[in-house]
């Protein structure tokens, strides 16, 4: 028997007037996901414990079976396992965005969503004018900031505070000062770069500063295989999944056209996580798009983003003797445009059936699995 778990980042949802009280699963048009539902068994997860702030790092590593009170250090370290980039003693790193602030408003958390080779040449300029604290680009505006001898400081996700002044969310704590001195420092060379120069003349957003958050030291994951007994690989276009896939001894499986954003190669990650099932027994198929449309508020894209991972689920389905699960990993809720802790819809095809006649948060909430903690999902898909 083969596994494969399909991660919509961000699907789950509330119900929204616009589609006539019903929550963008419940809208959809989703008969892959409606068939795993209604061929097999769902429940509800929950994937944040109530002491973590609700974001993918937690939520993922739950997921795979690390229970974050134990394993998780913070976001950034995970991101630099991704990223190659190996921490020594008394080093920090933390996530990076290139963000837009005006006014001093956090107007955009990703600057118009700007591209790799606009946010390295952004970063490779501010990297030279900062002296001991280094930044990595990574994809788009997610990048990495690694702070020796460090701390560590009181930061604030830039997506949760869009629309917000962020002078209460800037970083506290015994590296603040680093910190703070870093971003003015980006503002400094940011201000006239060519990038934003350019950007602007196309009527696009400029990043204006960098922002630094979740900081941590290099974490110690027990290797998945070790834990479960399966040879497992990790398909997603965004560092943190495959920073956990590495420090969890897991394949990390590149696929062209994988973005990370709307346009993403829903279809190619499908095929990828098919033909590595002949080599591995368990995949873990990760997509973003519909978490990027709950931040923008979308309910459009967020729609499009679920139907369009739905019609790429159809390639798993057809794979024989493969037991399927679908889910997201945490709410991100269109009136918030951020992340929420509410426990999450899962469906699983394979581990028998129930009554359940379809896929979403109200309909999972019927079913058979009940409300389960995530550290013990992989252990209940895997079992005999």
């Amino acid at each position: 028997m083969k596994y494969i778990i399909i991660l919509g980042d961000g699907m789950a949802d509330e119900p929204l007037a616009e589609l006539g009280g019903r929550t963008p699963l419940e809208y959809a048009d989703i008969p892959n996901m409606d068939r795993i539902a209604r061929e097999g068994r769902c429940g509800m997860l929950r994937t944040v414990p109530d002491e973590f702030e609700p974001g993918s790092d937690i939520a993922n590593l739950s997921i795979l079976g690390y229970d974050p009170r134990t394993s998780y250090t913070g976001r950034g370290p995970l991101e630099a396992a991704s990223m190659g980039i190996a921490l020594e003693d008394g080093e920090m790193a933390y996530r990076c965005n290139l963000v837009t602030v005006r006014d001093g408003v956090m107007e955009d958390f990703n600057a118009g969503h700007i591209s790799n080779a606009e946010g390295a040449g952004l970063l490779r300029d501010l990297d030279t004018a900062l002296g001991d604290v280094r930044v990595y680009p990574g994809v788009g505006y997610r990048n990495l900031m690694v702070v020796s001898r460090a701390r560590g400081a009181v930061t604030t996700a830039p997506h949760d505070i869009v629309g917000q002044p962020v002078a209460e969310f800037l970083p506290r704590g015994e590296d603040a000062g680093i910190l703070l001195d870093c971003m003015e420092r980006s503002q400094e060379v940011f201000a006239d770069h060519p990038v934003n120069r350019r950007r602007l003349q196309e009527g696009k957003t400029p990043a204006t500063v960098v922002w630094p958050w979740s900081g941590g030291r290099k974490p110690s994951l027990a290797p998945f295989h070790e834990k479960y007994g399966l040879h497992g690989g990790v398909i997603s276009a965004v560092d943190l999944l495959n920073g956990i896939a590495r420090l969890a001894g897991m394949e990390v499986i590149q696929v062209p056209g994988a973005t990370g954003f709307l346009d993403t190669d829903y279809e190619a990650k499908a095929r990828y996580a098919v033909d590595a099932l002949d080599r591995l027994d368990f995949v873990y198929m990760h997509v973003e798009a519909p978490d990027e449309a709950g931040h923008m508020g979308s309910v459009e894209e967020k729609v499009r983003a679920i139907e369009r991972l739905d019609e790429a689920i159809g390639i798993v389905l057809d794979r024989p003797e493969t037991t399927v699960a679908v889910l997201p990993d945490h709410p991100t809720p269109i009136r918030y445009k951020t992340h929420t802790r509410e426990p999450v819809p899962f469906a699983i095809l394979g581990k028998g059936r129930d009554d359940v006649q379809a896929f979403s948060e109200r309909e999972a909430a019927k079913g058979s699995f009940g409300l389960v903690q995530a550290p013990e999902f992989p252990s209940l898909l895997f079992s005999r």
